[in-house]
């Protein structure tokens, strides 16, 4: 008979292991590029947008409804002072116009005097003709609209971008309030178990049996609504899955031999839980919250078309969907399918990351 050889494989060869299985997913690897390109539009944000004033909120009301592509004739014609936002200032929360333009049919020069017919205006009406001194306003340019204007004249590109941050903001940091509640409950309930088990257990099937929606309504009623509301109300309503997957974890490796080393060695419980134990549930734990990523995204974006989510003037996927959903039946349902489509491809990325990280995390090792 052959014996089996015994190899060592440390952790940084699983590690390895785990990304070159991960590399090879192609579904897997496409989705975490895509995430990663998503994320840095949300970070770079008024930096690349089209409309860089704050929340995208530029309205021109003569360009409402614009299909994708329309350009326009701008012409600055007020000096409204100098904005002194840095490169980071700018990124984060924008910058307003150092001049304010305005959107026209056709400009001339005669004299000193600047003569224009503003874009809303009735073609061939004489009293509708502006002018302003030359020297008072800037040169005309050609604007742009991508994806057109939405019915206040609005850059819909502008709006699509900086909704990214909403999106991906909740996501992140109701991911990480779940995170710190369920493993910090799930850990406790299965490493002490008895009485401790039975409460932690009970206060899980009690929030597990309240429809999550209803459940997160009912938080935002109590919070108010608002950015940072959203966010804790999504977060306060996902741990319930990282817990009961952290607590059966962890009942199972409290009873292996490394652990019973630990405690032999005078480890206390803090020590043995948070650095022998939790390591080993990790993977799992990855992987679930790639899946709340998702589910939280989603949530945000139902209780934002409810009008519970996000408030304006600040972009948001589901806001963007409840304001335009009038215009499907129209010839402007872009206008409404292109934030679905966008919240579509965001959770699909990341459900299908969750599938390669499940099976790139689940490393065996052929023992020959």
């Amino acid at each position: 008979m052959f014996r089996k050889k015994r190899i060592d494989v440390s952790t940084a060869s699983l590690n390895r292991i785990a990304w070159t299985k991960f590399r090879k997913n192609i579904l897997g690897f496409g989705s975490l590029c895509f995430i990663a390109s998503v994320t840095l539009i949300a970070c770079l944000g008024y930096l690349i947008t089209p409309d860089q004033t704050p929340f995208a909120n530029d309205q021109y009301l003569e360009l409402g409804l614009k299909k994708p592509g329309f350009t326009v004739l701008m012409l600055p014609l007020s000096y409204t002072g100098t904005d002194k936002s840095g490169m980071i200032s700018t990124m984060i929360s924008g910058k307003t116009h150092t001049v304010q333009p305005v959107a026209i049919r056709t400009t001339m020069v005669s004299g000193a005097f600047r003569y224009y017919i503003p874009y809303g205006s009735i073609p061939g009406d004489a009293n509708q003709v502006g002018s302003i001194p030359a020297a008072g306003c800037g040169e005309p340019y050609r604007k742009t609209f991508l994806l057109g204007t939405d019915r206040f004249g609005r850059d819909y590109l502008s709006q699509l971008m900086i909704g990214t941050r909403v999106s991906l903001s909740v996501g992140l940091i109701s991911v990480l309030i779940s995170l710190v509640i369920g493993i910090t409950l799930g850990a406790l309930g299965g490493y002490y178990r008895g009485w401790v088990d039975a409460v932690i257990m009970w206060l899980i099937n009690v929030v597990w049996s309240i429809p999550t929606l209803l459940l997160v309504i009912a938080i935002t009623f109590a919070l108010g609504k608002g950015f940072w509301q959203v966010f804790i109300a999504v977060g306060l309503t996902m741990w319930v899955e990282v817990a009961r997957v952290v607590r059966g974890q962890v009942l199972s490796i409290r009873e292996k031999e490394f652990v019973e080393a630990a405690r032999a060695l005078g480890f206390n419980d803090f020590r043995i839980i948070f650095r022998h134990i939790l390591p080993n549930v990790m993977a799992a734990v990855i992987v679930i919250s790639a899946a709340n990523f998702a589910s939280a995204i989603l949530l945000e974006a139902g209780l934002s078309f409810l009008g519970l989510g996000v408030q304006p003037p600040t972009p948001s996927w589901g806001s963007m969907i409840k304001e335009n959903y009038g215009y499907i039946i129209l010839d402007y349902a872009y206008l409404a399918v292109l934030p679905g489509i966008a919240i579509m491809l965001v959770v699909l990325a990341f459900m299908l990351m969750g599938n390669a990280l499940r099976d790139a995390l689940d490393v065996k090792v052929s023992l020959n």
